[in-house]
């Protein structure tokens, strides 16, 4: 088994937990990556064993336009305050991998500069894809390129160009050598050649044992990029808009289908497709404040199951830095609208609530319990009952099954699963024996992780669920409406209640600007897609497709998910 096999992830955005000034000046570096270096021992108290942390190179703004591989934002530091931080937090057992931005740089990267300078004559002219010296850009430098998601400030390396892949190649090498880095996110990974990424592969294989490549992949089926070839795992949006709409509309349905989708996807096997589990991210809105209803403090309602579930759920779990808290993060607008979700986190600010606050001891036991146990790594899923508001599956290894329930309502209910023997809630400390049925009451949004007692399995130390309670005006299911939903439904009434889900809401978190009431605007596809509306880009992408052969209903859903302009942009001129 590989490290990656049994990681629990930290994700840091670090030009935002430092508060890094938002636009480089290349000046003196200031080594504002050492404030990270008291949360190494915080990260492995909440039972995390590694870190993705990026973007890290030195870069104009946010960190995804790059001008230098091969040196450490001067915001952050050095080299030398890199290569320190990497070496603690092995000291410590936490792998690290970085941010790979890698299908394009910025314009003050090398290669750019020299064509700016030397245009038809650079030497790098075929770094770049599609340059055309007739034309012109918003920079006016007098000739344009293929750009990502439309921002001339961001531009398209030549992924086929020989030279490109070579020099991404030896960066790679260099990261290990220079920081022994034990893998690599990959920025963009949808738009990236595959003959690139299995170029990049070879690398990893290459370079260090385990060296693990993970792709940011929003739509489509992963197993496409997630392979022997190209990559070992990619980023499980589908799962991430699945786990706080389904929450959010009291449909435990939506969660299913989509994990049973995924399963199957990887060949029913645990080890057939392992993804990158999160409920937030730098470019998605903070869980906290994703999940609607709030309890009479002001605290979201179903952070319990949901965590819960991405902690037992097939996969790699990973936290957004802060979110242990369950801090809020909404987008914003304009050119920062991004910087709501990237907030500086003093560690002294924070040191107090580290022990004491419910929110971070229930992810700590979450991870303590996925790290001890292997069936929540390993083991096979099966689902074993689904309504709307409940949800119970085993996750079995080695004739061994942990049995997970959550519960979406706001009142307890009572959930029986087939089972024998002894088992232990791992959140509660209560033990039941099972003889033929394992009965246990599941208090409202919240759930419980049954562990067979059997020796030397886990310690069971109870946890206290943050305690969320539903003001008085919030609407409360009634038991009986509970009683009465079936656990058994048709594929046609599943697909149904997806699809409505999936129509509401995006795979961001936010909702539509036109409801379903209204009349449908008029599209104009005659525009730049640079200028079209996401419904636009929508109808362009499907069009593309039907010209390829038919569409089925799941790639319409693929397509109606992903709300991303930039993203829709590519993968609109991804067509031949």
């Amino acid at each position: 088994m590989a490290w990656y096999d049994e990681a629990i992830f930290y994700h840091i955005y670090p030009l935002g937990m430092t508060g890094a000034p938002r636009q480089n000046d290349y000046g003196k570096p200031v080594e504002r990556l050492n404030k990270l270096l008291p949360w190494i021992s915080h990260i492995k108290n909440i039972g995390c064993n590694a870190i993705y942390i990026g973007p890290l190179f030195e870069s104009v703004g946010h960190g995804y336009e790059t001008t230098d591989y091969k040196k450490l934002d001067s915001r952050l530091g050095t080299n030398k305050t890199l290569k320190n931080f990497v070496a603690e937090c092995h000291k410590q057992g936490i792998k690290v991998i970085f941010d790979g931005v890698f299908n394009h740089t910025g314009r003050d990267f090398f290669a750019f500069k020299d064509l700016k300078e030397n245009r038809e004559n650079s030497r790098y002219k075929d770094w770049y894809c599609n340059v055309n010296f007739w034309s012109n850009n918003s920079y006016n430098d007098g000739f344009s390129y293929e750009n990502w998601g439309g921002y001339d400030l961001l531009v398209k390396l030549n992924q086929r160009n020989p030279e490109v892949v070579n020099y991404i190649c030896d960066v790679i090498r260099f990261w290990v050598q220079e920081f022994d880095v034990d893998g690599i996110r990959l920025d963009a990974a949808d738009v990236l050649d595959f003959d690139f990424m299995k170029a990049l592969r070879r690398t990893a294989n290459e370079v260090k044992p385990e060296f693990w490549l993970m792709g940011e992949v929003i739509h489509g089926d992963y197993i496409r990029w997630a392979n022997a070839d190209t990559l070992h795992s990619v980023t499980n949006y589908h799962l991430h808009k699945a786990l706080f709409s389904g929450y959010n509309d009291h449909n435990f349905f939506e969660i299913a289908h989509t994990v049973k989708r995924l399963y199957e996807m990887g060949g029913s096997r645990p080890d057939g497709l392992k993804l990158y589990n999160f409920v937030d991210n730098h470019d998605v809105e903070r869980i906290a404040s994703k999940l609607n209803t709030k309890d009479g403090a002001g605290k979201p309602v179903g952070f319990a199951p949901v965590h819960i579930l991405m902690y037992t759920l097939p996969g790699v779990p990973s936290i957004y830095y802060g979110s242990e808290f369950a801090i809020e993060g909404r987008k914003g607008h304009g050119a920062d609208a991004d910087a709501p979700l990237r907030p500086e986190m003093v560690y002294e600010d924070w040191v107090s609530k580290m022990e004491s606050d419910s929110y971070v001891q229930f992810i700590s036991a979450l991870g303590k319990l996925r790290q001890q146990v292997k069936e929540l790594r390993y083991g096979d899923y099966k689902e074993l009952s689904l309504t709307t508001r409940q949800y119970a599956f085993s996750r079995t290894y080695q004739g061994s099954s942990v049995i997970v329930m959550v519960n979406n309502d706001d009142n307890p209910c009572t959930m029986a699963m087939s089972a024998d023997g002894e088992y232990a809630g791992a959140l509660s400390g209560k033990k039941i024996i099972a003889s033929g049925s394992l009965v246990a009451e599941i208090a409202g949004n919240s759930g419980e992780i049954w562990v067979p007692v059997t020796s030397g399995q886990i310690e069971v130390v109870p946890v206290e669920v943050p305690k969320m309670e539903i003001p008085k005006s919030a609407e409360v299911m009634k038991p009986t409406e509970v009683a009465e939903e079936t656990e058994v439904v048709s594929k046609e009434i599943v697909q149904s209640n997806v699809v409505d889900v999936q129509e509401e809401s995006n795979v961001y978190g936010i909702k539509k600007d036109v409801p379903k009431e209204t009349e449908p605007q008029k599209l104009d596809l005659s525009k730049p897609y640079e200028e079209m509306s996401i419904e636009e880009l929508h109808e362009v992408i499907l069009g593309k497709m039907r010209k390829n052969g038919p569409v089925t209903d799941q790639m319409k859903r693929d397509v109606d998910n992903n709300t991303h302009h930039g993203s829709l942009v590519t993968w609109a001129r991804s067509f031949c």
